[in-house]
């Protein structure tokens, strides 16, 4: 099977709204200004309504009411503004699939962007883009449930989308897994090629030469949200825990409350539910 084939027939490219195309389109300009996003972001009222809800949320902890687009962007920030109109635009580009809970999905990639900023924050590798990453990684798996639904049924059966060994699985069935799908819609949407790049090496990070950090902390990101929202024990974290791409990281496992060790100081990532208490809007 081609992979072009989920993404370059007629008809197959799911549509983002106009608001999300434009904003996709600041990635290649350095100069673009609060004022430039709020009136794009103006021409789109349901998406105005989304982001200032969300400025609003728990996640910023702002003292008092945010009322204009305007006031949002200066407490979010443009660049996580941006990263959230995008994501709620992705999400808006999937509707109503069949065979796949939604919620429990965009769940899970949520939970994926916010862990793995929350790493990225303590090196130099961009957490922004981290995060954009994370919202994104896992998009190929809508695409390829609504494009060839019929090829994916025995699959389905054996194991859920996302168990960890879906990628592996996908890759020995059809020659490609939903990491170069997620990139290939990055690319039809002109998403920047470093971001294109990153997507195809989230599920395997260690599989190519050219190591890319950004996806490793995204993939470390996938491990502690794929542990929450599948209901993983301790035990079961600890066994498939990414322990290699760890060491690679110079990154001591305690960070993950199922393998903090009692005897150290160190303090362990907050609950992903009260990591990204207020975001689940973007999705909704």
């Amino acid at each position: 099977m081609l992979l072009k084939r989920l993404i370059d027939q007629p008809g197959q490219l799911p549509t983002i709204p106009k608001v999300g195309r434009q904003l996709i389109a600041t990635f290649a300009s350095e100069d673009v200004s609060v004022g430039q996003v709020a009136a794009q972001l103006a021409a789109d009222p349901v998406m105005c309504a989304r982001l200032l809800r969300l400025a609003n949320s728990a996640y910023f902890h702002v003292p008092r009411t945010v009322e204009t687009i305007d006031a949002a962007l200066q407490i979010m920030g443009m660049v996580m503004a941006r990263n959230l109109v995008i994501g709620a635009s992705v999400a808006a580009a999937f509707k109503n699939m069949k065979g796949i809970d939604l919620p429990q999905f965009w769940r899970y990639n949520l939970y994926t962007a916010c862990a793995a900023r929350w790493l990225a924050d303590r090196t130099d590798v961009d957490s922004d883009m981290v995060f954009t990453l994370g919202v994104l990684h896992a998009i190929g798996q809508l695409q390829m449930q609504a494009v060839i639904p019929e090829e994916l049924v025995a699959l389905n059966k054996q194991m859920g989308v996302l168990d960890e060994g879906r990628a592996k699985a996908e890759l020995e069935l059809f020659g490609f897994h939903y990491g170069d799908v997620s990139a290939e819609l990055a690319r039809a949407w002109n998403f920047p090629l470093s971001l294109v790049d990153a997507l195809r090496h989230v599920a395997d990070p260690l599989a190519v030469p050219n190591f890319s950090e950004a996806a490793a902390w995204v993939h470390m990101g996938s491990w502690c949200a794929r542990a929450q929202v599948l209901g993983y024990s301790d035990q079961r974290q600890r066994d498939c825990y990414p322990y290699e791409l760890g060491r690679r990281l110079y990154l001591e496992p305690h960070w993950a409350p199922a393998l903090a060790d009692r005897r150290r100081q160190d303090v362990p990532m907050p609950p992903l539910p009260e990591l990204t208490n207020g975001l689940e809007a973007m999705f909704e």
